[in-house]
């Protein structure tokens, strides 16, 4: 695998063979991690972080991962940088790639970050576009790697809204992945056409399948994973609540739906998830929509089955080995 040199951008971009030597990678990290082995090896670089959107999962994932391979960081957060206001894109890209040995962009269209990739003249990151999320997808693989000791053949259903970044990127990786993938929404809230019929043409070649349906329960008959994510998207205003409520109810994950799935489904969520009372946000929906949870409930988030943190934290090891192996020496 050499991938030196190439933006992360979406998993789209990437065989499988790549993809799978990217886990490898973050496996072998993880571990020497995990024994106090030194790593560092990447010392001299600098990287650029350009967040439009904030996290706290990503910032610290890249941050960690930077500095354990020797790299120094440059945070810039939404009103740190003029990306798009008083400076272009690709003037943006090339300036940052005449400072910085990569740059990781987290924000809105995928447009965005492949314009910094075209022009920056250095590896580009996603951290989160609108359309695409792939550093979550690698986290999500090794950890169910990690937990079944496999990918091939798995079963993963998407719950929720399924037309904006998770459920396309995870599409994505289980059609590379040789998995079987279902997408279980209402009528409407499905990918759009043109990127799963790309992802049909991958799984004729890798054994994958990919299905779309909106009764939840036959949905995740026989699954591995369930998945969710949040039904209202960073930055939505409260009014699109009450419409997307309405819809998603029924595609909350509970323990009646975990039970028929099986017991050897394991829930994941990319988080933050609502499945309490516990934040500012989460109390003002309860208040106003008489809800204890919303997309997930506390049972099945805090239950046996949730493997949700080590998730979290494979979020660091991968994003290490995306690291690694575009800027490696």
């Amino acid at each position: 695998m050499n991938l030196n040199g190439k933006s992360f951008l979406t998993l789209l971009d990437f065989t499988p063979d790549e993809i799978t030597g990217l886990l490898d990678l973050a496996a072998a990290l993880k571990a020497k991690k995990k024994a106090g082995v030194p790593h560092d090896t990447l010392r001299g670089k600098n990287i650029a972080l350009i967040f439009e959107k904030t996290s706290t999962r990503t910032r610290c994932s890249f941050e960690v991962a930077a500095h354990d391979l020797g790299m120094h960081v440059t945070y810039l957060d939404p009103t740190g940088s003029q990306i798009g206001k008083k400076e272009s894109i690709a003037d943006t890209a090339r300036v940052l790639g005449r400072l910085y040995d990569g740059i990781e962009y987290r924000g809105f269209g995928q447009s965005i970050v492949e314009e910094l990739a075209k022009y920056a003249g250095v590896p580009v990151w996603n951290g989160l576009t609108n359309e695409f999320h792939p550093t979550q997808i690698l986290a999500d693989m090794l950890t169910i790697r990690e937990h079944f000791g496999s990918l091939k053949g798995r079963k993963l259903v998407f719950l929720g809204d399924c037309r904006y970044n998770m459920a396309n990127s995870l599409m994505i990786g289980c059609a590379k992945l040789g998995m079987h993938f279902v997408a279980s929404g209402p009528e409407g809230y499905f990918p759009d056409p043109a990127l799963i019929a790309r992802c049909e043409a991958v799984a004729t070649e890798t054994g994958a399948t990919l299905r779309f349906e909106t009764d939840p329960m036959k949905a995740t008959e026989g699954a591995d994973v369930i998945y969710t994510d949040v039904w209202v998207s960073m930055g939505e205003p409260m009014e699109a609540w009450a419409e997307r409520l309405e819809k998603m109810l029924p595609y909350q994950v509970n323990q009646k739906l975990m039970d028929a799935a099986g017991e050897k489904a394991v829930f994941m969520h990319c988080l933050p998830a609502f499945h309490d009372l516990n934040t500012g946000i989460g109390r003002q929906i309860g208040e106003q929509f008489h809800l204890e949870a919303l997309e997930v409930t506390d049972e099945v988030f805090e239950g046996q089955r949730s493997i949700v943190f080590d998730e979290a934290e494979n979020r660091m090891h991968t994003i290490k080995a995306v690291l690694a192996a575009t800027l490696a020496n």
